[in-house]
């Protein structure tokens, strides 16, 4: 990972490179602006070419930026942030195995809360229940938060209903019609566009760390999925009929996500409860629960004050589910 001191340096040079607009700006202005050396100025503009950004130079005239990549890099997404902690430490990787195994080692090593792991592919993606994410490169967005919030364990996995609540008002304001599906998932017109997934690191009275992992479908085409997903999976682009700009999703969703998790610590859980109930797909349809004792159907009614989904079956009991997979039977939106 690069240091501070070289990114503030990278970004510094890319932002008078963008104010010139189409013109050139010389070696020698940038070097008196930067306080650097030519030499020192060409040394990061070539690390900068290599990272994809396209600068081009011309004897007697200067540099002049052509065109910035489609990368998660901190030089993209930091300008775009408003955060205090999440993404302000910034790991980013072309491939990883998995950003919540990265981030679970360094949260074990002392990493700050906030700090996040992002990959532009994973080839060891995790979903829930052992199951794998599927993690095209330089598509989608998929990466792991550290949060050290001050909580006892039993209230963990509310942190996964705030995180998507975060990241379906996102998808919302990207102008699609997001909706979240019961434990962790967040759909499109009933398909699956993005998931959560939730680690924990505890002692029994309180949280050490927690792994908020998120997978976002931002441009992935059809082709990108396996056949079996195909007809359940969708993707931001594939709903808008355009390209999602990844960098300022990112910064926009680590932004409402801190947002959201101050509320949460701030006043409890009500609040977040209300704002899920409201973006559900899951409440008021009839559903089928898969659970390690059985399968059943039932009327999703509700979220109890924990998280866990009440479903009221066909002889009027409640049952209280706090893990399983849900197949909603006749969506809502």
């Amino acid at each position: 990972m690069e240091t501070t001191n070289e990114l503030t340096q990278d970004a510094r040079i890319l932002n008078f490179l963008a104010e010139g607009g189409e013109g050139f700006i010389s070696g020698e202005a940038l070097s008196n602006r930067l306080g650097l050396s030519r030499t020192a100025v060409w040394k990061h503009v070539e690390a900068l070419r290599l990272k994809g950004y396209r600068i081009e130079a011309v004897p007697a005239k200067g540099y002049r930026l052509v065109s910035r990549p489609d990368r998660l890099f901190a030089l993209e997404v930091h300008p775009l942030l408003a955060t205090r902690a999440v993404g302000r430490v910034l790991h980013h990787h072309d491939t990883i195995g998995s950003t919540n195994a990265a981030a679970f080692r360094l949260a074990q090593d002392g990493a700050v809360h906030g700090t996040v792991v992002v990959a532009e592919q994973q080839t060891a993606g995790k979903g829930r229940r052992g199951r794998a994410w599927v993690s095209p490169p330089n598509l989608n967005l998929y990466f792991s938060a550290i949060l050290r919030p001050e909580l006892p364990p039993q209230r963990a996995p509310e942190l996964t209903l705030v995180a998507a609540v975060a990241l379906a008002e996102t998808l919302r304001d990207a102008g699609a019609d997001a909706a979240i599906k019961w434990p962790n998932d967040v759909q499109i017109s009933g398909r699956k566009v993005a998931g959560i997934l939730t680690e924990l690191s505890a002692e029994p009275e309180r949280v050490h760390f927690v792994i908020v992992g998120v997978g976002v479908n931002l441009n992935a085409g059809e082709e990108h999925f396996p056949d079996e997903l195909r007809a359940t999976a969708t993707s931001l682009s594939l709903a808008l009929g355009r390209p999602a700009a990844r960098a300022p999703f990112a910064a926009a969703l680590w932004n409402r996500l801190e947002t959201w998790l101050d509320t949460y610590l701030a006043t409890g859980f009500d609040a977040v409860r209300t704002r899920w109930k409201a973006l559900s797909s899951t409440l008021g349809v009839q559903v089928r629960v898969r659970t390690d004792r059985g399968d059943w159907e039932g009327f999703a009614e509700d979220i109890d004050p924990t998280g866990a989904l009440m479903v009221r079956m066909a002889d009027g009991r409640v049952e209280r589910v706090l893990a399983g997979d849900v197949e909603q039977l006749r969506p809502q939106r």
